[in-house]
């Protein structure tokens, strides 16, 4: 089978199925793993947005949004020419990747007769979910459940750590210039480690939010998780969140792309880490290359 994924989130899930050599085609943001870009084509491109600041950032996307202009492009020569089996795209997030129909109608132009498996997970078991769908899809349904109950026996594991403790009053926030309330399943990350999530909507969209309600919020910590950036990055614009929050408030920050945006099998390493940073007694800091305290 050939497939084309035209997610990161889902070229992580068909390599820890062990379907890499099924894979013909990626998008540009598919960095993990690495080898991802370098052995198939990129059909996916997006803004250049390397040296802007989260501020400009959010200009430049609003003002794509509001010409109607397209976020992505899809290269459909690209395409055409790896003649996917099977391709995987989403609806979720037209701010994230090509929305599915873009991808049928290009289908449907090219006369291509691939399946299309639209991925749409709004809670960490929708995502759970997802790896079963894109395995049975790729007809190997054993390795999505084998995987599945891994990563669901690591999940039992954290609970039990983190029971009867107190949980933490946690605000996640996926953007800091204007700042966003982390949604869809950013909030189960939370709860599955050992925390109460605040102004996050549990299976709702990211919510743009004024920094005197995060204040109001009254969260016991801050994680900076700033969608498409890696811990470096995170940890730079968690200093704008220093100077705009109560000073007694603990500022994390985190590698939001590996363990938290992605609706991947990483997300479980998302819940470690949190557990890490949110109960280190128990837990231990066992992720200082995942998570970074700022303030």
């Amino acid at each position: 089978m050939r497939i084309a994924s035209l997610l990161p989130s889902a070229t992580e899930i068909v390599y820890a199925l062990g379907l890499g050599d099924d894979l013909v085609a990626v998008t540009f943001e598919c960095d993990v793993p690495p080898q991802a870009r370098l052995d198939n084509a990129v059909v996916v491109g997006g803004l250049e947005t390397e040296g802007l600041t989260p501020g400009q950032v959010d200009a430049l996307v609003r003002e794509h949004v509001a010409a109607g202009a397209d976020l992505y492009q899809l290269d459909e020569a690209a395409l055409r020419a790896q003649n996917p089996d099977l391709v995987l795209t989403q609806d979720l997030c037209h701010v994230c990747a090509l929305p599915a129909q873009r991808i049928t109608d290009a289908l449907a132009d090219l006369g291509s007769a691939a399946r299309v498996t639209t991925l749409d997970p709004h809670s960490l078991d929708d995502v759970l979910h997802s790896i079963v769908s894109i395995a049975d899809a790729a007809g190997v349904p054993e390795r999505g459940q084998t995987l599945v109950d891994s990563l669901r026996a690591r999940l039992r594991a954290v609970a039990g750590q983190v029971a009867g403790r107190p949980r933490p009053r946690v605000a996640m926030l996926e953007w800091v210039d204007p700042p966003f309330a982390a949604g869809h399943w950013v909030p189960d990350l939370v709860t599955a480690a050992g925390g109460e999530s605040v102004l996050g909507l549990p299976g709702g969209r990211s919510a743009e939010v004024a920094w005197p309600a995060v204040s109001a919020a009254e969260p016991d910590v801050v994680v900076v998780t700033p969608c498409g950036y890696g811990l470096d990055a995170a940890c730079e614009q968690a200093t704008t969140a220093i100077h705009l929050l109560p000073p007694y408030v603990p500022v994390w920050a985190i590698d939001a792309d590996g363990l938290v945006v992605r609706p991947g099998p990483r997300l479980v390493d998302g819940v470690e880490a949190l557990a890490s940073l949110l109960h280190p007694d128990v837990i231990g800091q066992r992720c200082g290359d995942a998570v970074r305290r700022v303030r």
